[in-house]
């Protein structure tokens, strides 16, 4: 599992035991207690009156050794226990009302939001967004792809790396992955704002950049096809069709000689590794192995 996930998530205390496991193993797992535990002692020093100065004089050369040996880590402690705190401060009062869903390899995940909008998140995608102030602000950030289907009412904003669609009451699936950004409007209008391109999509229209060139079309189907556990493509580059593949199966590819920027249309089933294989490499005059370490390598059909 992802590191930096597994720590913010036992910050807020919300590993499931499966994660605490995978915490516990962290190398450094005994670092981050060890941190937060002083962080949570840590207190502002106490000031003592002293009456006598030759009191003073002798407690001070009494304890010189020792101060020279802890005098070095003092400064060192406290940098860490304000950092901590300040970090901890920041995570609980910003993010603690923040509602995330994270899937897995071939994971599909529904998703009802408090205003009865549903969401639908695909393989090795994220959502988060704010429950209690989802009535003054309907905002979810988005990792990967998701379909939205939305409740009528004020505005709702998805919002990713490469742009933001909003919309007011419609169904739209929003794909982002690196540089690839993909929306898909299936039913009422959606507004697209990616890179300094603004796009008003109506119902069957698709919206997509990729490698900075934008492209305007029409969908196939009535509903994204992920969600009917069919993943589908039209003039997308081989190389993105194989890593989706990956995020349904949990698999590797191994390119042996493969042109991997040329374009494919079509699609594969997510409940038969050998079916979906076939229906890629077929149409481009492909072979695969199947390794036994998770591993694929696609190569050129012999002739």
């Amino acid at each position: 599992m992802d590191k930096d996930y597994l720590i913010r998530k036992w910050l807020a205390d919300e590993l499931s035991p499966e994660e605490a496991k995978a915490f516990e193993a962290l190398e450094d797992a005994p670092f981050y207690k060890d941190v937060i535990d002083s962080a949570s002692s840590f207190k502002a020093s106490q000031f003592s009156a002293v009456t006598d100065y030759k009191k003073l004089n002798v407690r001070l050369k009494g304890s010189d050794s020792e101060v020279k040996k802890i005098i070095w880590i003092r400064p060192l402690m406290r940098i860490a226990s304000v950092f901590v705190l300040g970090f901890a401060l920041y995570y609980f009062f910003f993010n603690e009302n923040l509602t995330k869903i994270h899937t897995q390899v071939g994971e599909k995940v529904s998703v009802i939001l408090p205003d009865n909008s549903s969401v639908k998140v695909n393989a090795l995608s994220e959502i988060a967004y704010n429950a209690k102030k989802w009535n003054q602000k309907r905002e979810i950030k988005l990792k990967g792809e998701a379909f939205f289907d939305v409740a009528k009412g004020a505005k709702f904003d998805v919002v990713t790396p490469k742009g933001t669609v909003s919309v007011l009451g419609t169904e739209f699936n929003v794909l982002q992955r690196g540089s690839f950004f993909e929306v898909r409007c299936f039913e009422g209008r959606v507004k697209v704002n990616a890179e300094g391109h603004e796009e008003i999509l109506e119902q069957g229209g698709s919206f997509r950049i990729l490698e900075g060139i934008v492209t305007i079309g029409k969908n196939m189907y009535n509903v994204p096809q992920w969600t009917k556990n069919i993943s589908d493509f039209q003039r997308v580059a081989v190389s993105e069709v194989f890593a989706e593949l990956e995020r349904q199966y949990g698999v590797s590819i191994i390119y042996e000689n493969v042109n991997i920027e040329q374009l494919f249309t079509g699609g594969f089933v997510h409940d038969s590794l050998d079916n979906a294989l076939r229906s890629i490499t077929e149409p481009l005059d492909l072979e695969y192995t199947i390794l036994a370490t998770n591993k694929v390598r696609v190569k050129p059909r012999e002739k």
